[in-house]
């Protein structure tokens, strides 16, 4: 097919366009990387507490469970809820008039077989082995006659410590049944003004706590005020609920208000350690792991330092590698890395780190050769952009 002018004239027109966007593309600026911007926390001095926290019940440091050994029908409640009895105190009695009537027969029994020992005693001669019987009979009726009045005896039932009642079970005209365990009538707390907390320690904890420790508990019913304990014992005997295995620590607890009450649930928190005035790192700058564009970037710096910022090849010709090594990693016992940030540069510090409360973790050493860490510097904790220019685009 002929060109014309007119299709002549189109193509030199798209082809001085297509002409002046290479040029224009090929003069222009290269772009410019983009700034990093890091997000940052300063080392400090300061405190650092380490604690373990879990969760306990109060109770009083002895209680008595009061309980009868008659069965009967309560006559008569002397105590009720909260009130403060002393040992000895008749605080409750069963209906004796039963084991009165026991007593009774038993006593009747007694005399007649002390009767029948007599007119043996006199017929002796006659009949000594009736004597030797009846000897025997009179000494069980004697033994008869103890347990009627053992049994009249525990139908009052008294205090067995100075204290104050807890809890009551019974009411006047309740009968009891004794028939195979004692039942239980009070709980009986001997002092509320010394009390302890039994709380349940993870497994993973409990070698972190030892006698002696302070602590410090909260309760629901003051929700603003924290309480303080001391650990008592630290129990060996394990519990396990749904493959949870904890142990018991015991603490000794005062109680000059009686505000805290048996029963209630503290949550504890036991320190186990404590450091004053310490170089502090902040838990998140060791948590932070670098991108891998970032890496590459220090990388690609420190080739440049080396063979100069045209590019040029290392000595004996070789070029610079362009594949970033993979960054340390975090697998040096006792050894973590951390990202100072010096003149908006990151530079990599392999630190050692000792106790942590969660929020700081203390500075215990930095490798020699390393960048020295002070107070006031700054670390990296992330990193929102890292500097890496976008391509330019090109037409063809």
């Amino acid at each position: 097919m002929a060109f014309t002018r007119k299709h002549i004239g189109g193509l030199v027109a798209l082809a001085a366009l297509v002409a002046a966007l290479w040029f224009f593309s090929s003069r222009a600026p290269a772009p410019k990387s983009q700034a990093a911007r890091f997000e940052t926390a300063v080392i400090d001095r300061g405190r650092i507490v380490a604690k373990v926290t879990a969760t306990g019940t109060l109770s009083a440091l002895v209680t008595v469970q009061v309980g009868s050994q008659v069965s009967g029908r309560v006559q008569t409640l002397n105590v009720d809820f909260n009130d403060p009895v002393t040992k000895g105190q008749v605080i409750a009695t069963v209906d004796p008039r039963v084991f009165e009537a026991q007593l009774d027969q038993a006593r009747a029994n007694d005399l007649a077989a002390h009767g029948n020992l007599e007119r043996a005693r006199a017929q002796a001669s006659e009949a000594e082995r009736q004597f030797a019987r009846v000897t025997s009979l009179a000494a069980q009726t004697a033994a008869a006659v103890k347990q009627a009045k053992l049994s009249l005896d525990y139908t009052t039932i008294v205090s067995p410590i100075d204290g104050i009642v807890v809890s009551r079970a019974v009411d006047v005209g309740q009968t009891v049944a004794a028939s195979f365990q004692a039942p239980v009538l009070f709980t009986l707390a001997e002092d509320l003004r010394k009390m302890q907390v039994n709380t349940s320690v993870a497994e993973a904890d409990v070698g972190k706590l030892q006698a002696g420790m302070s602590a410090s508990f909260i309760v629901d019913a003051y929700p603003g005020k924290r309480f303080k304990g001391v650990v008592r014992q630290i129990r060996n005997a394990p519990q396990t609920v749904q493959n949870v295995v904890t142990y018991d620590a015991v603490l000794d607890v005062d109680n000059p208000e009686l505000e805290l009450r048996p029963g209630m649930t503290a949550n504890v928190t036991l320190t186990v350690a404590e450091r004053e005035g310490v170089l502090r790192l902040p838990n998140a700058a060791l948590r932070f792991r670098a991108p891998p564009d970032m890496l590459e970037g220090k990388q690609e710096d420190k080739r440049r330092g080396r063979g100069g910022a045209g590019g040029a090849t290392e000595a004996g010709g070789t070029p610079p590698t362009t594949q970033a090594p993979p960054p340390a990693a975090d697998d040096e016992p006792g050894r973590r890395t951390v990202w100072l940030l010096k003149d908006d540069q990151p530079t990599q510090v392999r630190v050692r780190p000792g106790m942590t409360d969660g929020l700081f973790t203390e500075l215990l050493e930095v490798p020699n050769g390393a960048e020295t860490l002070r107070e006031g510097d700054t670390l990296v904790t992330d990193v929102t952009s890292t500097g890496k220019p976008k391509p330019r685009m090109r037409f063809f």
